[in-house]
């Protein structure tokens, strides 16, 4: 008994090869009795040029109006200072169940096949893209921004034949566009993103579900900058595949990206002909550890976000208490806020269609004097654009905990203050003048 103790003490340590030399040579460590040796001797070889921080961590208080994150409701970061649980413990597993119903109820969906991606949204882009593209699958994918243009990319890699369906940033996919482009390219999967946060397109996806199960296809959403605050209905609209980011309306820190996959998905993944490419992303693993077999006792597949996971639980809490449809419809009121005070000011949105915009920078204005001016005096972040529209506009984010009428004040008050500073003047009737 003693020296198997021994065995693993040293193990744990990654001190086995040491012991050893250490039997033959124990000046060379220090001590040794009982086959444990003690290192004083190596605490003379440390270099303390390497040595790292000290001290408390100290944050500034921001406000993350920007395209995410957002700022963390105070009840999930008391969350994350939870006692531990192991990955495996029955607690913890009960914990892992909570969050699978609440995906249901966000994605409004009676699949149970509902995960948490341990990583950020690029995480549950490609979990969903690695289970569900096989070498040589025709891909369309919907570009009208970055998310589409990466999506794309993934796909590629993961040996699908892509084809891109493309309009200009600042417009949606019409379903008249689509339909054509699902007939012309017969796809194995079709990809949308509901919520393209670099140019602020809001799609519509009503009747796309049922063209794409009318054509063979499958339909993936990334839904990474919407799901929580415009409705969202995978069961209603025919949504194959969908993922999101924690980080966004869930109002909870960067690290999981909620991941759902309907009938339709599943049997593309129990039927896939060539192994998942990726281990840590491979749906048939790690959903076993989620539970989704069933009565099948769950298998190890990688330790699970503890921390991060009582995080998304006490989102989706949040989320269940205040009711999707309060929660959509506080999103809108402050958007119309936003706007109504913004075009007080002169500024013309970049998208056309109303449902969703961005302020368009007017010529003559700095966008990042303005965005530093934000910071600076008000710290509050707003963001410049991104990809096709980096220079062209302000990205604004009114999601889950900053969703409140004072945050958009305070906004309008950083727009107000730094447009005025340029010598920029919204002139009467709303147009601007310098």
């Amino acid at each position: 008994m003693l020296r198997a103790t021994v065995l693993l003490l040293a193990l744990a340590t990654g001190a086995g090869a040491q012991a050893t030399v250490a039997s033959s040579n124990p000046a060379a460590y220090g001590s040794c009795s009982f086959g444990l040796c003690h290192s004083t001797g190596l605490a003379a070889a440390v270099d303390d040029g390497y040595r790292g921080p000290a001290g408390v961590l100290e944050i500034p208080q921001r406000f993350l109006m920007g395209p995410g994150p957002a700022n963390a409701h105070p009840r999930i970061l008391a969350a994350q200072s939870l006692p531990l649980l192991g990955h495996m413990h029955p607690p913890f597993l009960a914990i892992m169940d909570e969050i699978r119903q609440g995906l249901r109820y966000l994605f409004q969906t009676a699949s149970n096949h509902t995960v948490l991606a341990s990583g950020t949204g690029h995480a549950g882009m490609e979990m969903a893209l690695a289970n569900l593209v096989e070498p040589g699958d025709t891909v369309l994918v919907g570009v009208n921004g970055i998310w589409g243009e990466r999506a794309a990319d993934m796909a590629e890699r993961l040996g699908g034949r892509v084809v891109k369906i493309e309009v200009p940033a600042g417009r949606s996919f019409s379903l008249e566009q689509l339909t054509a482009a699902v007939e012309q390219h017969r796809p194995a999967l079709l990809f949308l993103t509901q919520g393209e946060s670099s140019t602020g397109v809001r799609q519509s996806l009503e009747g796309v579900g049922a063209l794409c199960r009318a054509h063979g296809a499958l339909l993936l959403v990334d839904s990474v900058a919407a799901l929580g605050g415009v409705p969202f209905l995978a069961d209603a609209w025919g949504v194959d595949a969908a993922y999101s980011g924690s980080q966004k309306c869930l109002s909870a820190p960067p690290g999981a990206a909620p991941l759902v996959l309907g009938p339709r998905a599943v049997a593309k993944l129990r039927g896939r002909k060539t192994k998942v490419v990726s281990y840590n992303w491979d749906l048939n693993l790690v959903g076993n550890y989620w539970g989704w077999d069933g009565p099948a006792p769950r298998t190890y597949h990688h330790t699970g976000m503890v921390s991060m996971w009582y995080a998304v639980r006490e989102a989706l809490a949040l989320v269940a208490e205040e009711g999707l449809g309060g929660m959509w419809a506080r999103h809108e009121a402050v958007h119309a806020q936003l706007w109504e005070g913004l075009a007080a000011l002169g500024l013309q949105p970049f998208v056309e269609d109303p449902r969703d915009r961005l302020a368009t920078v007017p010529e003559g204005v700095d966008w990042a004097a303005l965005a530093k001016h934000a910071m600076e005096r008000y710290s509050v972040e707003i963001s410049g654009g991104l990809g096709p529209t980096a220079g062209r506009v302000w990205r604004v984010g009114l999601m889950g905990y900053n969703a409140k009428p004072a945050n958009v004040e305070l906004v309008l008050a950083a727009f107000r203050s730094g447009l005025a500073l340029q010598g920029y003047r919204p002139a009467a009737g709303g147009a601007a003048s310098q």
